[in-house]
C-alpha cells in the first residue's frame, strides 16, 4: 500500500512539473554542482527577482514531465545533477542569469533547455542569453520608431531658422 502512495506521490510531482513545463517560456537546464552554498544563494536570490522558478528535480520526474509534454530525447541531458529555471515571463531571463553565473562561477555548467515549447541544444541557450531584457528592446524600438520624426522635426526647424 505504501508504494501505491509513493508512486501516486510521483505521479502528481510529474504532473506538476508538467505544468510549469506548459507554462513556461523558456526552461533552462544545468548542471550546479560544485557551486558554494554563497554562489547558489546568489545565483537563486538573482533568478527569484527576475520571476524565475529555479528548482533542482530528480531526472526521473523531470524525464517523465518532458516526456509527458511531447519533448523528447533529453535522456543524455538528464544525467548528473540538474537544476531547472522556469522562466513564465521574460524569455530572456533565465539563461541570461544561468549563462552569467556560469561565466562568473565556472561551476555553473549548462545542459540545454526549451525555448517557446521547443528544444534548444546549450548553444541556442547561449545566444537566448545574448539577447538585451525586454526593456532594453522596447526602449531601442521606440528609439527606432521616433528617429524618423525627430529628423524631420530637426530638418525643418533648420529651415525655418534659414528663412528668418
Amino acid at each position: 500500500m505504501a508504494s501505491k502512495a509513493i508512486i501516486a506521490a510521483k505521479e502528481a510531482l510529474v504532473d506538476e512539473v508538467a505544468e510549469k513545463i506548459k507554462k513556461a517560456k523558456s526552461i533552462v537546464l544545468v548542471n550546479h554542482c560544485g557551486l558554494t552554498v554563497e554562489q547558489d544563494t546568489a545565483l537563486r536570490v538573482d533568478m527569484r527577482k527576475a520571476n524565475v522558478e529555479y528548482k533542482v528535480i530528480k531526472n526521473s520526474i523531470l524525464l517523465r514531465a518532458f516526456e509527458k509534454c511531447g519533448l523528447t530525447g533529453y535522456e543524455k541531458v538528464f544525467e548528473g545533477p540538474t537544476a531547472a529555471a522556469f522562466s513564465y515571463e521574460d524569455t530572456v531571463a533565465g539563461a541570461k542569469i544561468a549563462v552569467e553565473n556560469g561565466d562568473k562561477t565556472k561551476k555553473l555548467e549548462l545542459k540545454g533547455g526549451v525555448i517557446e515549447g521547443k528544444a534548444a541544444t546549450i548553444e541556442e541557450v547561449k545566444v537566448l542569453a545574448s539577447i538585451p531584457p525586454k526593456p532594453v528592446l522596447l526602449s531601442q524600438l521606440l528609439g527606432l520608431l521616433t528617429a524618423p520624426m525627430r529628423n524631420l522635426a530637426v530638418v525643418l526647424s533648420e529651415i525655418a531658422k534659414k528663412s528668418a
